[in-house]
């Protein structure tokens, strides 16, 4: 089954097709970066209008690089939640245009779960397994049962970890994307400089949640508390303190999680996933397999929409123009879809 897939929910316009929920046959996306810059993040409105202009070509030219007429594709997919509501829109009344236009069955897919499908795109993985979804929006931990079935042990009570990364560097004007330039100026700094505290969170019943609000506000109004001055306070010493301290948060409770689960795969998602040191301090853990998507995989793409939205059409489902967009996703605390 050829499923072309759309991808709307932030500001990446996107789209893709993908075969029998693995083989992708292209994979475009187009960017709404320099649109943003100046304001150190998404404006929704900006966002959702940049969608409008562009959807029409990049999903042409997913057809195109994939050798194939719009016709010739069996579905579609299309993220419905969660997001910016006015983006996700453009994406979703898209989708049902041409489904109907070419009499094609579509489904509306959950951006969560897509990242925590993106590694299936590449690798052969058994359920159940450890998800970690880390992005601008969401961070959570979940036993992952199968494509559509989560257990959410762990999410984050305040700011999303990769909302840290982007705070933190508009404060100190390191550049956006966040999370890439804090990244990169990072290897040129030593984390030894600042010694950041953790959140010490007393929640009892959910020993697996993260917080970052206290950690972005020493960062930036309490910055000489934790200083080192055997260190400069520099940019890029800055950079790799608040890096350490917000992946090795996230770390310490996933590696909390994979204990009491006893859970001996790891499989990450979302834009934080392409972090360097994230990636290097999952690779040193003994006795687990950590699987991370290819860096094109892991910030928004339509890719992961095709091919989860193929393993639900696979499963008999199908959605109708009644289907709405939702900014976001009720319950998702704990119990998840």
């Amino acid at each position: 089954m050829i499923v072309l897939g759309v991808e709307s929910s932030c500001d990446e316009c996107a789209a893709a097709v993908v075969e029998d929920g693995r083989r992708i046959l292209s994979n475009v996306v187009a960017t709404q970066e320099e649109f943003h810059r100046p304001y150190y993040g998404v404006v929704p409105e900006i966002a959702s209008r940049r969608h409008i202009e562009t959807i029409a070509p990049v999903v042409g030219g997913a057809l195109q690089e994939a050798g194939l007429a719009a016709a010739a594709v069996d579905a579609l997919a299309v993220t419905y939640r969660p997001g910016l509501i006015g983006s996700l829109l453009v994406g979703l009344s898209f989708v049902k245009g041409l489904a109907l236009a070419l009499d094609k069955p579509f489904v509306g897919v959950d951006h969560v779960l897509a990242h925590l499908y993106a590694p299936h795109l590449e690798y052969e993985i058994d359920y159940p397994y450890l998800g970690l979804l880390a992005s601008g929006g969401h961070t959570l931990i979940a036993r992952v049962e199968g494509f559509d079935r989560i257990q959410v042990l762990g999410t984050t009570i305040d700011d999303a970890c990769g909302e840290a990364f982007d705070k933190v560097a508009k404060f100190y004007d390191l550049g956006f994307p966040g999370g890439v330039a804090i990244d990169r100026l990072a290897r040129e700094g030593s984390p030894e400089a600042f010694r950041f505290p953790w959140p010490s969170l007393h929640k009892g019943d959910h020993p697996f949640d993260v917080s970052y609000s206290g950690l972005k506000t020493a960062v930036v109004n309490q910055l000489d508390q934790f200083w080192n001055p055997k260190y400069p306070k520099s940019p890029a010493n800055i950079a790799a303190a608040f890096q350490k301290a917000a992946v090795d948060i996230l770390v310490d409770r996933l590696l909390k999680a994979a204990r009491h689960t006893g859970l001996g795969t790891i499989v990450a998602g979302g834009g934080v996933a392409a972090n360097s040191y994230l990636r290097r301090r999952l690779a040193e853990q003994p006795n687990l397999r950590v699987i991370f998507p290819s860096l094109k995989l892991c910030t928004d793409n339509a890719a992961m929409i095709a091919g989860l939205g193929y393993q639900m059409l696979a499963a008999g489902r199908r959605d109708g123009l009644e289907l709405n967009a939702e900014a976001r996703v009720a319950g998702l605390r704990r119990a998840y879809p």
